[in-house]
């Protein structure tokens, strides 16, 4: 497979072993002007950012993924197969479906329910149930403990539609009766791209809004506030 590929300007070695994924290119912006040294922009193609740096002395990537499991299905195959990555790390917003959900807490996605048919082009003979990796998973748990960032851990979930015509009863609040912590677009098709290529993924997520309460987030906040989720995340490098 050749690079640079339609998505990404990159060439091989361009692109760290682990890279951070904020679907806004303006966060993966944020962040590698913020926390990264030695940084070196790869990415511009559709303004989908991308940059490889050092954290701590550990070459690290952060780039834009886009809205949705068909736009971070594309970059994370793309960062897995023709770059060579091991560890892709969602850092997100979300809005909370559990009640005990406040703005700005932080969530890790142990698990991540779909309603995407993302999973049919597998030809699995049941029903696939995307999941992180355990390894990626503890180590972000004993990072936030050491960091004294309180994170929740369970099941999350990846919407296909942001405006659902079910309404708040018939879609989010029957997830919220099966005990989906969260919902946000793109943790399951990410979950499914590395399983299937035998790497490791995690979504760390930032609670922006809380639908049943009307609580959100200011757009500035989604992009340059939510740093105890990459503080989590830069150290899985």
């Amino acid at each position: 497979m050749s690079t640079p590929t339609p998505h990404n300007n990159a060439k091989m070695g361009d692109v760290a072993e682990t890279v951070l994924l904020p679907g806004d290119p303006l966060r993966a912006k944020f962040i590698a002007e913020t926390f990264l040294e030695d940084v070196v922009q790869y990415n511009t193609v559709r303004g989908m950012f991308g940059y490889t740096g050092y954290y701590k002395g550990k070459k690290i990537s952060v780039q834009g993924s886009g809205m949705g499991i068909p736009s971070i299905g594309i970059y994370s195959y793309e960062l897995i197969h023709f770059y060579g990555v091991k560890n892709l790390v969602r850092i997100g917003s979300a809005g909370a479906i559990s009640p005990d959900l406040k703005l700005h807490d932080v969530v890790i996605g142990m698990g991540a329910c779909t309603d995407s048919n993302y999973a049919d082009q597998f030809d699995l003979p049941g029903t696939y149930a995307p999941i992180a990796s355990y390894e990626l998973m503890q180590k972000a748990i004993d990072t936030a403990k050491e960091q004294g960032t309180k994170v929740t851990v369970g099941n999350i979930l990846s919407n296909d539609v942001f405006y659902s015509d079910r309404g708040l009863e018939g879609g989010l609040g029957k997830w919220q009766k099966m005990g989906v912590l969260c919902v946000e677009m793109e943790a399951a098709g990410l979950y499914m791209n590395a399983a299937r290529a035998g790497v490791n993924a995690l979504a760390i997520l930032t609670i922006s809004d809380c639908p049943f309460t009307g609580e959100e987030c200011s757009a500035h906040d989604r992009q340059v506030a939510f740093t105890k989720m990459m503080e989590i995340a830069l150290e899985l490098a």
